[in-house]
């Protein structure tokens, strides 16, 4: 395979965007206007005329240069037009560059590495077919589901989907966000770039979840790409997790998208009351790959598992849900 490195400003976007359009993993977080707006730097490993193609995510810190996974995009890794083996994957992950002494990022569903050379963790999502009409669909909605569902109608909450996009941001922020202190202003502010940027599109609806005396108490960004809804972000208050708001909002897509060729992508979780949430409108449960590579000398290798041991990890795999 020829494989090389294209920094980020000689990178021909026509064709980026036109290999990940035409991709049998494509997925909206991988084009070139998603990712200016997502990262800090980025570069790519491309094999050919931009047949297979592969976002580096980059940063730099106290001198080192390392990759990761922006926030916003829970897969990225290696797409392409024609199928993807093992092989593939691994001549790619062999041709990161050598200067990123540290490597943490997530590949996608269609990234299968030979898993005895690298550092995999097995992370969990969970996707819903909406082929099947509305009526089928909620046949399998858990007990739980279906109680909390009638439990937002008894309390009055309705559904729009023309919520402002600060309004869901500043939800979570206030709420579930206060838990991550990672994330920071400007984190916020890219998040408010992106979701504009996605509905100037027409990728995108805001969800916005009310009660009866018209409080935003719930709401959702949903983000469309390759026939799949992606839940992108939510939040929630305190009203919300007791009226079961989230419940109907996810419930009101749901009979609004029926009886099409469109997967909902729960974008996760690793968090088991979030998977336990995801999987009760009977979804199913799909996976995808994180690798981890360290490239520093034996002797630093060593102080960083020391550094880690004492302060624990220095990144976090936050979602940003709820």
């Amino acid at each position: 395979m020829s494989i090389r490195l294209v920094p980020n400003n000689l990178i021909d976007r026509a064709a980026w965007d036109q290999c990940v359009s035409q991709s049998v993993n494509g997925t909206i977080y991988a084009y070139s206007w998603y990712l200016d707006l997502v990262c800090d730097s980025w570069d790519a490993l491309v094999e050919g005329e931009y047949e297979i193609i592969f976002p580096l995510p980059h940063r730099k810190k106290f001198g080192i240069n390392y990759l990761y996974q922006p926030f916003f995009t829970q897969q990225l890794g290696i797409f392409s037009i024609r199928h993807l083996t093992p092989g593939i994957v691994d001549a790619f992950l062999e041709a990161i560059p050598r200067k990123y002494l540290l490597v943490e990022i997530n590949l996608n569903t269609f990234n299968r590495p030979s898993a005895f050379k690298y550092n995999l963790i097995e992370n969990q999502n969970f996707e819903l077919d909406l082929i099947e009409p509305y009526e089928n669909l909620r046949l399998n909605y858990a007990q739980n589901t279906i109680r909390n569902i009638n439990r937002a109608r008894r309390n009055q909450v309705s559904i729009a989907g023309n919520a402002q996009p600060e309004d869901i941001v500043s939800l979570f922020r206030n709420n579930t966000g206060r838990k991550f202190k990672h994330i920071t202003d400007n984190d916020y502010k890219r998040l408010i770039r992106l979701i504009y940027e996605c509905l100037h599109n027409r990728k995108a609806i805001c969800y916005g979840a009310f009660t009866k005396e018209n409080t935003l108490c719930a709401g959702a960004i949903i983000v469309f790409s390759h026939r799949k809804a992606i839940f992108l972000f939510s939040g929630t208050n305190e009203i919300a997790r007791n009226n079961g708001a989230m419940s109907l909002l996810i419930d009101h897509f749901i009979k609004n998208f029926s009886g099409n060729h469109l997967t909902l992508d729960f974008e996760g979780s690793n968090d088991a009351n979030l998977a336990r949430f995801y999987s009760s409108f009977g979804s199913t449960r799909v996976t995808y790959p994180s690798i981890r590579l360290n490239n520093f000398p034996s002797i630093i290798r060593f102080g960083i598992k020391m550094a880690k041991a004492l302060r624990g990890k220095l990144t976090k795999n936050t979602s940003t849900k709820f």
